[in-house]
């Protein structure tokens, strides 16, 4: 992740500001969890953990490795920022972050674009890019009801700040995907109201 350091990670990451504090302020007054690539020094709004990649595991205010330090259905919000992988752990990091969303809570996952022509400035980092499709599926496997379409933002390929949003990834450096847990409510059954013959005794 030491690439977010660098002047281009740092324009990506900067463009990603205003998105990612929108998504905290999303459930004003309640608990979120944000997921980053490294460690920053833009102030996060209301209560809320966040955490940066650190090997195979997480820092910041708690250290841990896979499951998360949170009981279920604890957070309104939670933000993963350039934070995980594809494959198995991918799957694994989308299925806690819901296991730990409140029921109408949502995700906001940030990646990489493969298609962008910044890609060149990432490239022999070590990163992955990947397109919003297979994210998709790994988001409905965990429960969750991901958007129809994700939004593109960041640069296209000068190193500078570009914030607004659009829709799709496009050739834009990153896209976004916001997700959603919804519970079903439970239908209440109506209790069977025996039928009665003429003479009132009941028939069932």
């Amino acid at each position: 992740m030491a690439w977010f350091d660098s002047l281009a990670g740092k324009a990506l990451l900067d463009s990603e500001t205003d998105s990612i504090r929108s998504a905290l302020h999303e459930r004003e007054g309640q608990s979120w969890l944000w997921l980053a690539p490294t460690a920053s020094a833009v102030a996060s709004p209301g209560r809320g953990l966040r955490l940066q990649v650190r090997g195979a595991g997480w820092a910041g205010p708690v250290r841990c490795g896979g499951p998360l330090p949170l009981a279920n259905e604890t957070v309104a919000t939670v933000v993963i920022q350039h934070a995980t992988k594809g494959g198995s752990r991918g799957a694994a990091l989308v299925d806690e972050c819901a296991r730990v969303l409140v029921p109408g809570g949502r995700l906001w996952l940030y990646a990489l674009n493969p298609l962008s022509p910044y890609r060149l400035r990432w490239a022999g980092s070590g990163l992955s890019a990947t397109e919003p499709m297979p994210w998709r599926r790994r988001l409905r496997d965990a429960g969750l009801h991901p958007d129809a379409v994700s939004l593109g933002l960041g640069p296209r390929w000068r190193v500078e700040t570009s914030a607004s949003l659009q829709q799709g990834a496009g050739l834009r450096a990153a896209w976004v995907l916001r997700a959603e847990k919804r519970s079903i409510p439970l239908t209440p059954m109506r209790q069977r109201i025996p039928l009665r013959l003429g003479d009132g005794v009941p028939a069932a």
